[in-house]
């Protein structure tokens, strides 16, 4: 059995050697409706769901996910224009420490044969790229660590979601 003096003792322990983001991030994880609840891919209609809705879910529980893993997200969803078209794109741009991650999220129903990673062609890494150019455009430096994740979202129905990081996938 351990004494409530024991217990009073560990907590500043854990502050000190973790400190408060990595208790904050444990509570996301443990309260996120995101992380936790059961995918409903049928509308309460009992219509399917559109890929578009899948893509926003995905997206939400990646983000929520990156919070509890001690992550600050900056910016889901950022486009970039230049001369009027649209010329790049990144779904979330987080921090990790002094890290910068421009996070390309896949969502795929969890039956799925096919991995979310190989979506992510050729093509999409030059969108990608083209996005965090501008954002780095925009901090004025790129002087700073910064690196290209995938994020795959695995759903089935009545189940929570699945989540699966590709550390520097390009």
């Amino acid at each position: 059995m351990v004494s409530s003096n024991t217990k009073d003792m560990a907590l500043p322990n854990i502050f000190r050697r973790f400190g408060f983001t990595a208790l904050a991030a444990t509570i996301v994880a443990r309260f996120s409706r995101s992380l936790n609840s059961p995918c409903r891919l049928t509308a309460a209609d009992g219509s399917p769901r559109d890929p578009q809705w899948l893509g926003r879910y995905g997206e939400t529980v990646a983000a929520a996910w990156l919070r509890a893993h001690c992550c600050k997200v900056l910016a889901r969803n950022y486009r970039n224009r230049h001369r009027g078209r649209h010329t790049g794109e990144v779904d979330i741009v987080a921090r990790e420490g002094r890290v910068l991650l421009f996070i390309e999220v896949k969502t795929r129903q969890e039956a799925t044969r096919v991995r979310p990673l190989l979506a992510v062609d050729k093509a999409k890494q030059r969108l990608i790229e083209r996005g965090a150019n501008d954002w780095l455009r925009s901090l004025g430096t790129r002087n700073i660590p910064w690196r290209f994740d995938v994020i795959e979202v695995y759903v089935r129905d009545g189940t929570p979601p699945r989540v699966v990081r590709v550390r520097d996938a390009f």
